[in-house]
């Protein structure tokens, strides 16, 4: 651990059960949990039991700037919602068959996912519904605003984004994109999501499928899946 550091969480075991208790006002038969994976799938599973709510993921791939990948100038989603950070894509010199290249990509990864993660599980129906995004953290915001403006292109009549830490500035940057924003905590000083927790190992594609699979299985969540429950 990194002397003086603060840590919020020790996992995001704890951090999705601690979410979950901020989140209880949205029980009910209407909400669907969609985590974007692969770190905000613990999460969202710890929230869906804890609801009683269905869990699905919600796929976003983040668009980063080839020379330095973790600085994102873009995202894309399900459904084609695409956006792009201009200034971003300016600043780094990034030309427009530079960001072809990392689109094309970054779609493939995308299309990847939904077939491994989901496999003959249809996709949660979010008509009508409750879609409430969870993820680890939020950082630039670049990806919650596409599974945002994802979860709403798929037909959901709230859209609620919810993490354990994020920017002060997160409520106001995504107030468009989300009907509500709730984060859990707001550092002055935001660097990266993983400083605020002691364990931010990476998680892996079979987890994500572990906890998808174990969360399909329940009875109750399986008949909203399926539209039985409304």
């Amino acid at each position: 651990m990194e002397e003086g550091r603060a840590i919020s969480f020790a996992n995001r075991v704890e951090a999705g059960r601690r979410l979950a208790s901020r989140l209880e006002k949205f029980r009910g038969p209407k909400l669907v949990v969609l985590a974007l994976p692969r770190g905000g799938v613990p999460v969202g599973f710890e929230v869906a039991r804890a609801l009683g709510a269905p869990l699905d993921v919600i796929l976003v791939r983040k668009l980063g700037v080839p020379y330095q990948p973790e600085l994102g100038m873009g995202a894309i989603g399900e459904g084609g919602v695409r956006i792009l950070d201009h200034s971003i894509v300016s600043s780094s010199g990034v030309g427009t068959e530079e960001l072809g290249q990392v689109e094309a990509q970054e779609q493939a990864e995308l299309e990847r996912r939904a077939a491994l993660y989901r496999g003959s599980r249809p996709r949660a129906s979010l008509e009508g519904r409750i879609a409430l995004v969870v993820d680890d953290g939020i950082a630039t915001g670049s990806t919650a605003r596409v599974a945002c403006r994802v979860a709403r292109a798929l037909g959901a009549s709230r859209v609620v984004l919810a993490a354990p830490v994020g920017p002060r500035s997160a409520t106001h940057d995504l107030a468009e994109d989300a009907d509500e924003v709730i984060l859990l905590d707001t550092p002055g000083s935001f660097v990266a999501i993983g400083r605020w927790y002691e364990d931010f190992s990476q998680v892996s594609d079979e987890e994500v499928e572990r906890l998808l699979s174990l969360a399909a299985a329940t009875a109750p969540e399986a008949a909203v899946r399926r539209g039985e429950v409304s």
